[in-house]
C-alpha cells in the first residue's frame, strides 16, 4: 500500500517557508544519511532554486550509515552547482562546529554584524533538524522528540553576532511518487506511525536488507539469510528472540517492530538504504512504470470516445 503522509499544519509551514526564503541567504538541508535522496524534499530544492540561495546538505546520522556509500553520496553533491555536502552527526560537537565555517564559504557576501549571513535551516520530520540547532546555539532552544513532526512553527536565533538561524517545521511534499521512498522513509521513522502498518514497513525493509546486508541480519539474529524474504526474515526474529502470542503462534507485530527499531538504533550496524547507482534504477523504472499507465489511460480514453461516438451515431 503507497505510503502518504501530509499533515495540515505542514501546508502553512510550505507557505512561511516560501516566504522566509526571500530574506534568506543559504540554506542548510538536512538529511537522513540512510536515505539521502529520498529523504530530499522536493519543495525545498524548488524554493532554493527558485531564489538561487547555495545550499549545505547536511548528511546527518552518519554514524548509522555506510560509510563507504554516504562518500558516494558526498561527491555527487558536491559535484551540484552551489552545494556542499556535509557527513556529519550531531552527537560529535567537533562536526557541529565545522558548520558555521562552512556556511560563510558558501555566501562569503554574508556573515558580519552590519549584515548577518542569514541561514534557514530545512528539512522532513525526524531527521535532526532541532537536534542540529540546539547543538550549534549550545543550548536547548528548539523541541526534539523521538515522534515526526514535533516542531510546528518557525524560530528565528542568533548564532553569535553574524548568523541568524530560522529553524522551520519538518516538511514533508504533498505526494510522494515512488512507493520505495514511502517505505524508506517510513522505515527510518520519518511518517507518522498513524498513516503506516508496521509489518508492511518492515517487510519491505528486511526485502532490502536481503539485497544489500544479508551478513548483517545473519550477525544480529542468527538468520541463514539464502532463499529468505522478507516475510521469513520477520518470523525468523520472532523464532530468535522467542516473540510468540497466545497458542504458540510467532508475535509477527513484535518481530517487526524489533526489526525497524534495530534498524533505527543502529543495532543491526551501519546500513544505507540507497545509493547514488540504487537511487538512478529506481527513478528510471518509475519512469517506465509512469509511462506506460499513461499509455493505458490514453488507450482507454480513446476506446471510451469511440464508444462514446458510435452510440451518437446510433441514436
Amino acid at each position: 500500500m503507497p505510503i502518504q503522509w501530509f499533515p495540515g499544519h505542514m501546508n502553512a509551514a510550505k507557505k512561511q517557508a516560501a516566504e522566509q526564503m526571500e530574506n534568506t541567504d543559504l540554506v542548510i538541508e538536512v538529511l537522513d544519511a540512510r536515505l539521502p535522496q529520498a529523504s530530499s524534499n522536493p519543495m525545498v530544492e524548488q524554493l532554493r532554486k527558485f531564489r538561487q540561495r547555495p545550499c549545505l546538505k547536511v548528511l546527518n546520522k552518519s554514524d548509522l550509515a555506510d560509510p563507504a556509500v554516504t562518500s558516494q553520496w558526498s561527491a555527487f553533491y558536491d559535484a551540484q552547482p552551489g552545494v556542499t555536502a556535509y557527513a556529519m552527526t550531531t552527537k560529535k560537537p567537533a562536526d557541529v562546529a565545522r558548520i558555521p565555517d562552512m556556511c560563510l564559504k558558501l555566501a562569503p557576501h554574508r556573515g558580519t554584524a552590519e549584515k548577518p549571513l542569514r541561514i534557514m535551516i530545512m528539512g522532513i520530520p525526524n531527521v535532526g533538524k532541532s537536534t542540529l540547532m540546539n547543538a550549534l546555539l549550545k543550548k536547548r532552544v528548539a523541541k526534539v522528540g523521538d515522534e515526526p513532526a514535533v516542531t510546528k512553527s518557525q524560530q528565528k536565533l542568533y548564532l553569535g553576532q553574524n548568523m541568524v538561524l530560522v529553524d522551520t517545521p519538518g516538511l514533508m511534499w504533498p505526494k510522494i511518487e515512488m512507493d520505495s521512498d514511502g517505505y524508506m522513509l517510513a522505515a527510518s521513522h520519518a511518517i507518522g506511525t498513524n498513516a503506516v502498518i508496521e509489518e508492511e514497513v518492515a517487510e519491505v525493509l528486511a526485502t532490502l536488507l536481503l539485497q544489500r546486508y544479508p551478513q548483517l541480519l545473519t550477525a544480529r539474529y542468527g538468520l541463514k539469510t539464502e532463499g529468505m524474504d522478507g516475510v521469513a526474515v520477520i518470523e525468523g526474529v520472532a523464532a530468535r528472540r522467542g516473540f510468540r502470542v497466545r497458542g504458540g503462534e510467532f508475535d509477527y507485530e513484535k518481530a517487526a517492530h524489533t526489526l525497524l527499531l534495530d534498524y533505527r538504533t543502529g543495532a543491526l550496524g551501519r546500513i544505507s538504504l540507497e545509493s547514488p547507482e540504487t537511487r538512478a534504477a529506481a527513478v528510471a523504472a518509475h519512469q517506465v512504470e509512469m509511462a506506460e499507465k499513461a499509455r493505458i489511460a490514453e488507450e482507454k480514453a480513446a476506446l471510451k470516445a469511440e464508444e462514446a461516438a458510435r452510440g451518437k451515431r446510433g441514436t
